[in-house]
């Protein structure tokens, strides 16, 4: 595996961490509400009107950031290599894992670890261990 340094932003990638706990801990601590993704999205679609605000409030800051971010710096190109019929069968799955797993990435791995939660420790751990098998399987078994 090589790295691309020209392309390695540790600043931007330290800066936009700090922003996703800040954000977190900000709707924590002014919400009582945790920051996972599949939780919020899935608040929308099955809306009670005093949580509908907040909850959309959030998606749209997730959609307006990077409209935002193209402002005042070029965004990296973005190159998708897969067909349509893989891209959704891959979200399909994301969805139906992250129902079972009673939340999505974001939700244990940024909320869940910084309020110590073991449910969230065991849920990151099973991403991650994923995560390493398939890209093992997908590099040196299938050879792709």
């Amino acid at each position: 595996m090589t790295i691309d340094w020209a392309s390695f932003t540790p600043w931007s990638a330290l800066i936009g961490g700090v922003i996703i706990g800040i954000a977190a801990a900000m709707l924590a601590l002014l919400n009582g509400r945790v920051a996972g993704i599949s939780g919020i999205i899935g608040g929308l679609l099955r809306p009670s009107f005093p949580d509908v605000t907040w909850r959309a409030a959030f998606v749209a800051g997730l959609l307006a950031a990077p409209v935002l971010y193209a402002t005042i710096a070029t965004l990296p190109p973005i190159g998708v290599e897969s067909g349509d019929p893989v891209l959704v069968s891959g979200g399909l799955l994301v969805g139906v894992g992250s129902r079972y797993g009673a939340g999505c990435t974001s939700g244990h791995g940024v909320c869940g670890l910084s309020r110590l939660s073991l449910r969230s420790v065991v849920a990151t751990v099973v991403f991650m261990l994923a995560g390493f098998a398939t890209v093992y399987v997908v590099r040196h078994v299938i050879g792709t």
